[in-house]
């Protein structure tokens, strides 16, 4: 008698792959800074004043999704340089230290708004293991990842637990939240992340979440928005300290573990957020039907990337390569 296991994915991963098309929004400070510009650059660290888009419009963003077909989208409410975009009382760094609005405005609280009026799904993405602000690097820990005074990275848990509180619970159930380079543990950055995201977002599917709670997604293994062939959607488990980021990229048809791969790439060629240098890198439409073929139809999820500029607007050639891309599939 064979009494081997079935594995089958939760309602909520098979709700997530049912979507196939996503968009990603990367929003952050990096948007005002010159191109070669990274949140490494301590020693030339952006005011939150220079965050102040005039045309700043969710709808904007959504109308361009909906046009392409996506029916999820995923907002970097926080990024490398640990700029938040909601009204938070974590930290001071972020729209409520800003002229924009008056310092009143709220760009997490806006894209879902948007999100649920066009009916599409509203996804989150927040850094674990970088922030600029509070000089924290791979794998979350502040100085560089050197160690440091405990007080400081006390300190940093304390304010990512509450930042982390906030976006999970004042903005409604969420289908996903997206951890870059995974969650380096408890042990490591000190918050609390397993237990957060049972309590606050226990039905969102979790991109290279902890291993330890169900709802699992995982990384292809590249950013040019294709899967390997095959791509199972079971695979084994990598390593604690990795999360999933050292399972097989193509996964296994007897792996342990129900994992589906999302591919995400962007549409400005090697651009997440925006540049002025950046306007002749559109993906062309034949390039983006070729990801489509090696994503969807290779048993995995596209998140394809936008960018708004420093208006808050995704510019204008950038929607009309997602409205031709959504016209091509349909």
């Amino acid at each position: 008698m064979n009494n081997t296991r079935i594995v089958t994915p939760t309602c909520a991963q098979q709700a997530w792959h049912d979507l196939e098309l996503g968009m990603f929004i990367h929003f952050d400070l990096n948007t005002w800074m010159p191109p070669d510009w990274s949140h490494r650059c301590y020693e030339n660290w952006p005011s939150p004043a220079v965050f102040n888009p005039a045309k700043l419009d969710t709808d904007q963003w959504l109308e361009a999704a909906e046009a392409m077909g996506a029916k999820y989208a995923v907002l970097t409410a926080t990024h490398g340089t640990g700029f938040m975009l909601w009204q938070s009382e974590a930290y001071p760094y972020g729209v409520k230290q800003s002229p924009w609005r008056d310092g009143e405005g709220d760009v997490v609280r806006d894209f879902v708004a948007s999100c649920h009026k066009y009916g599409i799904q509203p996804g989150l993405y927040s850094h674990m293991c970088v922030n600029g602000h509070w000089q924290v690097d791979h794998p979350g820990r502040v100085n560089d990842g050197k160690g440091g005074d405990p007080a400081k990275q006390q300190a940093y848990a304390d304010a990512r637990t509450q930042a982390l509180r906030e976006l999970w619970t004042n903005y409604g159930p969420l289908m996903e939240l997206w951890f870059d380079g995974g969650d380096p543990g408890q042990d490591i950055t000190g918050v609390d992340v397993v237990g957060l995201l049972r309590e606050l977002q226990p039905n969102a599917v979790l991109f290279q979440g902890p291993t330890s709670v169900p709802n699992l997604i995982r990384w292809v293994g590249n950013e040019r928005g294709e899967a390997l062939y095959p791509c199972w959607s079971t695979a084994h488990q990598g390593s604690a300290e990795d999360g999933l980021t050292e399972m097989d990229l193509s996964g296994d048809p007897h792996g342990a573990l129900w994992v589906p791969a999302e591919c995400d790439v962007a549409l400005r060629e090697h651009t997440w957020h925006w540049t002025p240098d950046s306007e002749d890198r559109v993906l062309s439409l034949e390039h983006l039907m070729g990801l489509y073929y090696r994503s969807v139809g290779r048993n995995s999820n596209l998140l394809i990337n936008a960018c708004p500029n420093r208006d808050g607007l995704i510019p204008d050639a950038d929607v009309q390569r997602m409205r031709e891309f959504g016209n091509e599939i349909r």
